[in-house]
């Protein structure tokens, strides 16, 4: 047939550039809303926090403690998860997540003890579990590995975004102190926990499995993602793991990966989980007036992380754009430790921000295009399981430093080794090849 001859003869196509306006039109917007919540209701802890520890005399070791121990939830459920969701279908493994993880944040509004505290954030963790690995391996089954980094780049910039939103919104939230008998903290929880659970339902209605079912696409179309999608995933030869979970979990090159992202996460959520203290500490200013400035360096991440991930696609290459970003996160890092004028320190947090924020597209775009199968459901769950324990250590090593000093000095400091060493390791890492248009890209030939 002719569709087919055009499909196998012609691997960019002349539907190319409708199908995936069409797929990121209906499909990265909404991803994009989930994982706003998503990221809105693991880190608003960092605002609950310049109420809550006074209320309840959590010290900072406590506090670090708390907020990274979401991680470890994280670890033992994520795996597990992935695996569901590629038998069960994303649109109710989704689904169910995003209402569990929504009722159990909306309950952090309970927490009165130290114990409770521990108790609730790993229990977040563990319904949050498969979110996020999810939704990027769901990405793999809509776009070819030449698409995916933008596609990607768009989908989490939503963590940037949630910022831009959720920062002045937990400030006016942290306002309503001693409305109703509630804390401004306990407010917070509450308010910010119930869309995941409103949008938990939405998604039964509003996902699509896979491309085969995507009635949204007309005949023509769908074939013609269909057939793509099958190229990209055998032309991927026996560089990708393919045959199943396990080749996947004993690959060094997964273990690798997973190291790559727990520096990464290290300082991704250090800088997450102590903004608005790290400015609080600066400025003096009210809680709403951080909330304002904290969004400032969510909005410089989002911008740089689409500019990072349209460049690394445009050209194929992946190490370099995320090295780089992560270089210059580090050394902003450095630069904050180094002031005290709150004008500055914004500045530099902001540049430290857009380099961790900025690496992601390119990075996740790395194992994407080395798993492919079973095996990517397995190790993608992997990598961000073991490399979200960097959620658990940057946040804790903060507040043990910031108690042992009273100062955040040194714990930027340290928190700038992090991004150093993810961008060391991804150079060290053997160039991938990258198909467009047929053509092999960096490190193979064609």
């Amino acid at each position: 047939m002719a569709f087919e001859t055009q499909v196998s003869g012609d691997p960019a196509g002349a539907l190319s550039p409708i199908v995936f306006a069409k797929v990121r039109t209906r499909l990265i917007p909404f991803m994009f809303l989930l994982y706003v919540v998503n990221y809105l209701d693991r880190v608003n802890v960092g605002f609950a926090a310049l109420q809550m520890n006074k209320d309840l005399g959590f010290s900072p070791e406590v506090y670090g403690i708390g907020a990274g121990i979401f991680f470890w939830g994280y670890l033992f459920f994520e795996v597990p998860s992935n695996l569901l969701m590629e038998r069960i279908g994303a649109r109710r493994w989704i689904a169910r997540i995003m209402v569990t993880w929504g009722i159990v944040s909306s309950c952090m509004m309970f927490v009165q003890s130290v114990s409770a505290f521990y108790a609730l954030r790993f229990l977040l963790g563990v319904t949050e579990a498969g979110f996020f690995p999810g939704m990027i391996l769901y990405l793999t089954y809509w776009f070819p590995a030449s698409e995916r980094a933008k596609a990607i780049a768009q989908f989490m910039t939503a963590t940037a975004i949630a910022g831009v939103i959720g920062s002045p919104l937990s400030g006016a939230l942290l306002t309503m102190h001693g409305k109703m008998g509630l804390a401004g903290w306990q407010w917070l929880f509450l308010v910010e926990g119930i869309p995941s659970v409103l949008l938990g339902f939405v998604v039964l209605v509003y996902l699509t499995d896979r491309p085969e079912q995507a009635h949204w696409l007309s005949d023509d179309e769908r074939a013609w993602l269909v057939a793509t999608m099958q190229r990209d995933r055998a032309s991927r030869g026996t560089g990708a793991a393919q045959h199943s979970t396990l080749s996947a979990l004993a690959s060094p090159q997964v273990w690798l990966f997973a190291l790559i992202y727990f520096t990464i996460v290290f300082g991704f959520y250090g800088i997450g989980f102590w903004l608005p203290q790290i400015l609080k500490n600066l400025s003096g200013f009210t809680d709403f007036q951080i909330g304002l400035l904290a969004a400032i360096p969510y909005i410089v991440a989002a911008t740089v992380m689409v500019l990072i991930g349209t460049s690394s696609d445009r050209t194929g290459e992946r190490r370099k754009h995320a090295a780089f970003a992560l270089l210059t996160g580090s050394i902003a890092l450095v630069l904050s430790a180094g002031t005290t004028q709150p004008v500055l320190a914004l500045v530099t947090l902001s540049l430290a921000a857009a380099g961790i924020w900025g690496c992601l597209g390119p990075f996740w775009s790395l194992p994407t295009a080395a798993l492919s199968g079973t095996a990517a459901a397995g190790g993608i769950a992997l990598i961000n399981s073991i490399g979200n324990l960097g959620g658990f250590w940057g946040p804790s090593m903060i507040g043990w430093v910031r108690q042992a000093t009273g100062s955040f000095t040194l714990a930027l400091l340290a928190l700038a080794i992090a991004p150093l060493m993810a961008c060391l390791l991804i150079l060290s890492l053997r160039p991938p090849s990258v198909h467009r248009g047929g053509v092999l890209l960096e490190g193979g030939r064609k």
